[in-house]
């Protein structure tokens, strides 16, 4: 096995954004990045109900997502670059239909595209605007992964490997474990048997203190917990096997105050040196960081500083931390 690596291209976190990413200035930095080899590039759209809230859509972005995405639509088929797609659902009231309706709407758009299609985005978290806050997000969850993946191989997609993904669990909020059991209780040919993998969003000390390396509760033990939790305990629950990939579909360490861009260099090399170690044992096959740019490199909110490049596009130090791991796996 060898990681594969990706990026979300833009400069947003949840309503916290540097305005419009500049898609020369982003691609010239990813092609820095990727090197020759192939690289994920991560994009979001979002669901809002029948009748989306025009300030909801404004604060998200979310007014223009199925004209176009951050590039030109061939741009995601050249240099080795593949689409990863996140379809996420927050609409006021649930509503099954129109989600359904929704997902073959970006599949008409963007199918062809696409190599990786996230149908909700961590269902397991219920904070605002994550749609683990949704209501009807498991029958979004547990109806449309299936549909999405029936509606690609209809269209002879059948390239596309459909997923979702979950955060860390928030033991903050009382755990996730409502989430597991109600997959927990679904046969394997209900849900379970249509997922070609699960991601994970990892952000070990992003939003919380973390003890010194080396001593318990230190970024890499953390790091490794997570993605064990998943696999060991969270996965079997749900019936998802082994052989089922992991992604790291978001990652991130904010270089914020009180940090420094140092220190989000120092952890994000951390966490990439325990995921590479898990590589094989736990079937962990890409790693995505989030984000290429700050949502807002002057605020010391978490969320705001989590790129590897300011609002203005100056690279950190973690830019080469990155592009030097992401280099290392087109090494034979």
């Amino acid at each position: 096995m060898t990681l594969r690596y990706g990026i979300y291209p833009g400069g947003r976190a949840g309503t916290v954004s540097s305005g419009p990413t500049d898609p020369n200035a982003a691609g010239a930095l990813i092609e820095r990045l990727a090197g020759s080899g192939s690289f994920l590039v991560r994009e979001y759209v979002h669901f809002l109900g029948r009748a989306p809230d025009p300030g909801v859509a404004a604060s998200l972005g979310a007014l223009e997502e199925l004209s176009s995405l951050t590039f030109p639509d061939a741009w995601y088929q050249e240099g080795g670059r593949e689409l990863d797609l996140v379809v996420s659902y927050i609409p006021p009231l649930a509503d099954l239909p129109g989600w359904l309706a929704y997902l073959d709407a970006v599949i008409d758009r963007y199918g062809h595209l696409v190599s990786f299609l996230q149908v909700t985005l961590e269902p397991n978290f219920a904070i605002p605007l994550i749609d683990g806050s949704a209501p009807g997000v498991l029958d979004a969850l547990t109806k449309g992964l299936p549909h999405a993946r029936r509606r690609l191989r209809q269209k002879g997609l059948n390239h596309v490997a459909v997923g979702f993904s979950v955060a860390e669990p928030a033991e903050w909020l009382g755990g996730d474990d409502p989430f597991w059991a109600y997959l927990e209780a679904l046969p394997a040919d209900v849900f379970a048997g249509h997922v070609d993998y699960v991601g994970l969003g990892l952000y070990p000390d992003a939003f919380s203190p973390v003890a010194p390396a080396g001593q318990p509760g230190d970024l890499a033990s953390l790091t490794r917990e997570a993605v064990e939790h998943l696999r060991r305990r969270s996965l079997p629950r749900a019936h998802i096997p082994d052989d089922v990939p992991i992604h790291i579909a978001e990652s991130g360490s904010p270089s914020g105050a009180p940090r420094g861009v140092a220190a989000q260099a120092e952890s994000i090399a951390t966490m990439i040196g325990v995921i590479e170690a898990l590589e094989v044992s736990h079937n962990v096959t890409h790693y995505e960081l989030f984000s290429l740019r700050d949502a807002d490199s002057a605020s010391d909110q978490p969320v705001a500083t989590l790129g590897l490049v300011t609002t203005s596009y100056e690279t950190k130090p973690a830019f080469e931390t990155y592009r030097q791991a992401v280099h290392r796996s087109h090494c034979p």
